[in-house]
């Protein structure tokens, strides 16, 4: 059994899993529902939050045996656990009632001590109005993530969002009058209709309007999804025949690079830019392989040795708490060598790199020829013991991943 990872501070997920509409693109386990379902799913979010403890040894998770952290209790699952990050996310969480919101921070400050720094809601532009704006900030919301996904109204319509251009800019003078001072915008390069002029536009709109942090993802083409389906089976519905090619993507992930750079963005994780100090502390935690607990249908955790999810189905989560059991659908016992993959994969997602050195001494293994194959490739970049995706693999870095674990 790995030893566990020295408990720094613990990042909390809370999952909803309810939207307005399903986009186009989505791969993701949500769902529309009537907002009768909100209440019931909120009340038994707080109750796996304050039982959490007890429904996870009953559900054969986080065994203490396997748990050594010196800051905390013998059982890390406890009243003492130190919470500084939490994530509020989905589906759409701002489509919740802010009194839901409350309750679900009141709850967090009743379960886990500890100064919760950073908390961040998911919301879409069209769902932020003064009132609940005012509320969320009350509650001790201090930074919005926003999907804008583009600013472009052609390419929302295609990809099936709700929000136009113009919520975006009534938005975000809302959030900052509710005295919000962290928001992140989100962009999907790649959507259908998406040209290089209107990712540049949504690029240079977006500077103008300085968010403190961006994300910027390149489309995923998968069967999860109706448009990736459409796209791997040769269709043409949800416009699909209107997408950008990979090259272009690529294309326009450089564009990025260089427009958020030069509007004093620092580039620190593949997909995230944040100017100075605004780097995300909770999706930090996910990268640096730091404990998370995450809460609500289809929400992940992480203990260092152990990962584990909820069942996805939001009606089947609920009846599962609600009668006593917590619905684990996946529970892995991390073995040496799966670690070693993770610190690799997810050290090399940030534009800082990795110190070999340190992960050939913390797993006892020699990696010195694998990199030294990939470095003369070009695919990393090697200044002694610290290694970094070459600036240039940056867009194609699943392409290196695989190479690296070959």
């Amino acid at each position: 059994m790995l030893e566990f990872l020295s408990m720094r501070k613990l990042g909390i997920y809370v999952q909803v899993p309810f939207c307005q509409t399903k986009c186009t693109y989505c791969n993701f386990h949500t769902g529309v529902v009537a907002s009768s379902r909100f209440v019931p799913y909120v009340e038994t979010v707080c109750r796996e939050i304050r039982g959490h403890r007890d429904l996870l040894k009953a559900a054969g998770v986080g065994r203490p045996e396997g748990l050594v952290g010196k800051s905390l209790s013998q059982d890390w699952l406890c009243h003492e656990t130190v919470g500084d990050t939490v994530y509020i996310g989905g589906g759409t969480p701002s489509l919740l009632d802010p009194a839901h919101l409350q309750n679900i921070l009141d709850t967090i400050r009743a379960t886990f001590s500890g100064d919760l720094a950073e908390v961040t809601l998911e919301a879409d532009p069209e769902t932020v109005e003064a009132q609940n704006a005012a509320a969320w900030a009350q509650a001790g919301i201090n930074r919005v993530s926003f999907g804008l996904q583009s600013f472009a109204d052609k390419e929302l319509i295609a990809a099936g969002r709700m929000h136009r251009r113009a919520d975006i800019y009534r938005a975000v003078p809302i959030l900052r009058t509710a005295g919000i001072r962290n928001i992140s915008f989100d962009l999907i390069a790649g959507l259908p209709h998406q040209t290089k002029e209107s990712w540049r536009q949504s690029l240079e709109e977006l500077a103008v309007l300085a968010p403190e942090h961006v994300s910027v993802y390149l489309l995923e083409i998968d069967e999860g999804s109706r448009l990736g389906k459409e796209l791997l089976h040769g269709g043409g519905r949800y416009s699909a025949g209107a997408v950008p090619s990979e090259d272009d993507m690529a294309e326009f992930y450089e564009m990025a690079q260089e427009t958020l750079g030069a509007a004093g963005y620092h580039h620190y994780e593949i997909s995230n830019w944040a100017k100075p100090g605004f780097e995300s502390r909770h999706n930090l935690k996910y990268w640096r392989r730091e404990p998370y607990l995450g809460f609500g249908a289809g929400a992940h955790s992480f203990s260092g040795t152990e990962r584990w999810a909820n069942a996805h189905h939001a009606a089947a989560y609920v009846s599962a708490v609600q009668s006593g059991r917590l619905p684990v659908e996946q529970h892995e016992i991390l073995t040496a060598g799966g670690a070693l993959e993770e610190e690799l994969f997810l050290g090399l997602r940030q534009l800082d790199g990795i110190d070999l050195g340190k992960i050939e001494e913390k797993y006892g293994v020699a990696l010195g020829a694998r990199f030294d194959r990939i470095a003369s490739a070009g695919l990393v970049e090697r200044e002694g013991s610290l290694v970094r995706l070459a600036a240039e693999k940056l867009s194609v870095s699943n392409e290196v991943f695989v190479e690296l674990l070959r």
